[in-house]
């Protein structure tokens, strides 16, 4: 598909979520029900089978979206994205820029079919933030705590996680460490892979196959424990049941001044290279069995 296509695609799965009116927090159900039924659908056209995955947090229901490829494959890949925002904003880049990159690498995968030897699920999880953030009530946990109920045989986890804010301004980039200023370009046009030393293998292949031919500056960095930046979406759930899991994520609010504010509108994304990001990510996704 022309790369056009798969821009206005992003833009328009972005658009949608962006524009829910209330916004997309854990207090607004319907929002967050149009939101679920929106992922749902898209994936129902492609052909995955979706279904949902409900739980009870502070007397309320709340649904992950799941959908699966190559579903009779015993090993098993997982990619996700959170589809709740943080209070009352649009929450473009946090995190519809990461849901419509998850529907988007579902629609690739399910059109061009590529010949596997596992299986993926995509999950669109809800209540990944405050006042669920790191508690069992995050949707990822309830994933991850299915899956070792089950026994699955999993590979690893994707989180794709804030994936659309990028500048080409130099000395628009910020660290939480001086010394990793000598490391990391200091222009926030890159996608970074963050994960953690105790994962290397995994997070390297990844890195490896997004970086290979890709249209994005990609680096990575590994974290030496599991706390602290390195921990700070959906990845750490999958942590907690001795899975391998690493985010794809722009730094955040390392660069992204608009982070968890009203001002985090589709405007301030940059869809030519959230578009690279997706592309360097489906790389990665069907070759792991390299």
């Amino acid at each position: 598909m022309p790369e056009y296509a798969q821009k206005t695609k992003l833009y328009n799965h972005v658009d949608f979520l962006t524009d829910l009116r209330p916004y997309r927090n854990y207090k607004n159900l319907e929002s967050l029900e149009d939101a679920a039924k929106y992922i749902e659908y898209h994936f129902e056209q492609y052909g995955l089978s979706p279904r949902s995955q409900s739980w009870r947090a502070k007397g309320n229901s709340y649904d992950n979206v799941i959908a699966s490829y190559n579903a009779h494959k015993a090993k098993k890949l997982i990619v996700g994205a959170h589809y709740d925002v943080f209070g009352d904003q649009p929450g473009a880049d946090d995190n519809a820029s990461a849901v419509a990159g998850l529907i988007e690498t579902a629609r690739l995968i399910a059109e061009d079919q590529p010949e596997l030897d596992y299986g993926i699920e995509f999950v669109a999880y809800c209540l990944e933030e405050p006042p669920f953030y790191a508690t069992r009530n995050m949707g990822s946990y309830v994933h991850a705590q299915s899956l070792s109920e089950s026994q699955a045989d999993v590979i690893g986890m994707i989180c794709y996680e804030m994936i659309g804010y990028f500048s080409d301004e130099p000395n628009s980039q910020n660290f939480p460490h001086t010394s990793l200023e000598q490391i990391y370009p200091d222009t926030a046009n890159f996608i970074m892979v963050v994960g953690v030393k105790a994962n290397t293998a995994f997070n390297q292949k990844i890195y490896k196959h997004m970086s290979a031919d890709a249209k994005i500056d990609v680096q990575i960095i590994e974290f030496p424990d599991k706390d602290g930046l390195a921990g700070m979406s959906d990845q750490q759930s999958y942590w907690r049941f001795g899975y391998n899991a690493l985010m794809i994520n722009d730094t955040s609010f390392m660069r992204n001044p608009h982070y968890h504010e009203k001002t985090d509108t589709i405007d301030t994304l940059v869809f030519d290279k959230k578009t690279a990001v997706g592309d360097a990510c489906y790389q990665a996704i069907v070759n792991l069995g390299d």
